[in-house]
């Protein structure tokens, strides 16, 4: 398929050509929520860590006979219930759980997250950026005019330098390189623009990847 090129010196548009394996499928809820619980879960790792009964030090010894007294059942001091026992169900520090995703499932899920982006109208090209822009002013007035508030901008290492310091103080708007693009930044910005050298880049890259779906 063909998506128009917005020209940032207002020269006249032109098209380029995308994939339709990545920006035309049908968008699959399911596979895009799991792609994004998955990248969540490594986002912060977690450091809390209470002991638990097997980390406390002492005796393990029955602390009373287990008939006869009267009283509860117990076993040792370390249970959860003694003043200076292990915590129950308390964090466990790094050693927890991480959902798990095959290669192929990141892949098509990022796919299917450009794929609903491209289908709701918020998906953008604009031709790579030759000049530095200067000015935070000029680079607000370049996304207002294009609709282009609330942008994720995905682009090649030479129109990143270009736009860098004048996008930098404005809000809703982040800008990756085409390397690290990921299904939750696409999904937290209302817009998600490619650079031409970026969009080709990144169908590029994603060809040579072990055992390519495209």
């Amino acid at each position: 398929m063909k998506i128009k090129v917005i020209s940032v010196d207002g020269n006249k548009s032109t098209d380029i050509e995308i994939s339709d394996k990545i920006f035309s499928l049908k968008p699959n809820k399911i596979m895009i929520q799991s792609l994004i619980d998955w990248q969540i879960s490594h986002f912060k790792p977690r450091k809390a860590k209470t002991k638990q009964r097997g980390d406390i030090k002492g005796s393990t010894a029955k602390i009373y006979a287990q008939k006869g007294t009267g009283g509860a059942r117990h076993s040792s001091r370390k249970a959860p219930i003694f003043v200076g026992g292990g915590v129950a169900h308390g964090p466990k520090g790094e050693v927890y759980k991480i959902k798990k995703l095959n290669k192929k499932i990141k892949q098509l899920g990022l796919f299917h997250v450009l794929s609903q982006k491209n289908e709701l109208k918020s998906l953008y090209v604009v031709a790579d950026f030759k000049d530095e822009i200067k000015k935070t002013k000029l680079f607000d007035q370049f996304l207002k005019k294009n609709n282009l508030k609330n942008s994720l901008i995905i682009t090649d290492k030479d129109s990143k330098s270009k736009i860098i310091k004048s996008a930098r103080n404005i809000p809703n708007l982040k800008i990756i390189d085409q390397e690290g693009t990921n299904a939750y930044d696409i999904l937290k910005y209302k817009n998600v623009v490619f650079t031409a050298s970026s969009i080709k880049n990144f169908q590029e890259r994603l060809s040579k990847w072990k055992n390519p779906i495209i």
